[in-house]
């Protein structure tokens, strides 16, 4: 691919879902991103030639949310916008899309995210429920509605969680925490591995809030007081738990399998949160004040069994790795989206493995090993939060902002997409003359 360049960006705050977001809509959360984006780079709205936006769960009163992420956000109705949906990779997608588009002269500004309100996707109702409920609605007179009500059963008031459907796999029928258990049973990921890795994510990521870093890349989200008027600003993270230890997680209780592993510490949280950029082409650029934070150079995205769907980053890194010619030790940086403790575990040690090479990967050689040192440095997804669509977007925005901090060029982006699905993105903070 032609490098694209990545010229500004930005994110909410990430809020634990049912908490200090949850009565934000994601077209909000969007709206605050994609506008904030726009104003770190000195542009207007009429700039903005195309929005895309990852999202997973869809709002039934926003169909296309992308578009009216945009609307609301200023820009002109005659610029088009469009919504993605690759699972946890959405808001990479968006990005990669946006990339692509300038590729072919289509567009010369993209605005590209993600959004998600984990706090707001639906509950649901049974086919039988919602059967019983359209009989209800369609009778006309005293008799049929009487008829309608007596034909109600206890079980047709019992929603379904719809982020629990959303979170299972309809083709190898586990849901994601379960798919981390089997990665802890194939790779013999010990319960104490997996809490000291949790507990890793939470003190880098309380480093990082502390020094500021995190603020950086963070938008406020404007709240109304619970009491009296006016408003306060939503500035933090709030999943990052200060001082966690092991001994506290150690207390949790396997919530995917009775005699499992992976708990609510060592898995990252249901999560409200946006964020956007702003692309760019690379010949087009002395229209900014600013430098662009950096380049995305390379991408690839590969498929792996759905049982095993963590482990979609090693699928991905080794084909990104053969169409680049880069080896892992080429990147200065590395950031993984935690899913789960297990999962980032796994592909470590996948990505270590001559044989696991040599089966899974038509590859002579180990991929390599993720160095701690460089890897996810100011903490990841199990304190941050993982809100899904948006995610990809986070992971580019952070990584371009590590490197630049740390004076550093290069660096890899990654992630584990549910249904079995991997994205590898190599990202520059200088391209080469």
């Amino acid at each position: 691919m032609q490098p694209i360049a990545i010229v500004a960006g930005v994110r909410t705050p990430f809020a634990k879902a049912f908490g200090a977001l949850a009565n934000v809509s994601a077209v909000e959360l969007g709206r605050i991103a994609v506008t904030e984006s726009l104003r770190r780079c000195d542009l207007t709205p009429s700039a903005v030639d195309e929005v895309i936006i990852g999202n997973i769960a869809g709002p039934a009163d926003s169909a296309n949310i992308a578009r009216v992420i945009a609307l609301k956000s200023g820009i002109p109705v005659d610029r088009i916008a469009h919504t993605v949906n690759r699972n946890c990779a959405s808001g990479m997608e968006a990005v990669l899309q946006g990339g692509s588009i300038i590729g072919s002269g289509r567009a010369r500004t993209v605005v590209a995210g993600g959004s998600e309100s984990m706090s707001q996707i639906p509950l649901l109702y049974s086919d039988s429920a919602a059967r019983a409920w359209m009989r209800l609605a369609r009778a006309k007179t005293l008799t049929q509605r009487i008829t309608a009500l007596a034909a109600f059963r206890p079980q047709h008031f019992k929603p379904v969680a719809g982020v629990e459907l959303g979170l299972t796999d309809p083709v190898s029928g586990l849901n994601m925490g379960q798919t981390a258990e089997v990665l802890a049973h194939d790779f013999a990921i010990t319960r104490a591995q997996q809490d000291e890795f949790a507990v890793g994510s939470h003190q880098k990521a309380e480093a990082a809030q502390q020094q500021c870093f995190l603020s950086g890349e963070i938008v406020a989200v404007s709240l109304p007081r619970h009491e009296g008027s006016g408003a306060v600003d939503f500035r933090k993270d709030n999943g990052i738990r200060p001082g966690q230890t092991i001994a506290q997680l150690a207390k949790l209780k396997p919530i995917f399998q009775r005699d499992g592993s992976v708990t609510a510490g060592n898995s990252c949280p249901l999560t409200d949160g946006a964020a956007a950029v702003v692309l760019s082409a690379v010949d087009d650029l002395d229209r900014f004040a600013q430098p662009p934070l950096g380049y995305l150079t390379a991408a690839a995205i590969a498929g792996c069994d759905p049982r095993r769907m963590g482990l979609g980053p090693v699928y991905a890194i080794a084909k990104l790795l053969a169409q680049t010619g880069l080896s892992l030790r080429d990147f200065e940086l590395i950031e993984i989206n935690e899913a789960f403790a297990a999962q980032v575990i796994a592909c470590d040690r996948a990505m270590q493995s001559k044989s696991f090479a040599e089966k899974e990967l038509s590859r002579g050689t180990a991929v390599g090993e993720m160095d701690p040192a460089i890897t996810n440095i100011h903490g990841g997804a199990i304190a941050l939060g993982h809100p899904v669509g948006t995610t990809g977007t986070r992971l580019i925005l952070t990584m371009l902002r590590s490197l630049r901090a740390a004076g550093k060029r290069r660096g890899l982006a990654t992630l584990c997409v549910g249904g079995g699905q991997g994205v590898a993105i190599a990202l520059e903070t200088e391209l080469e003359s």
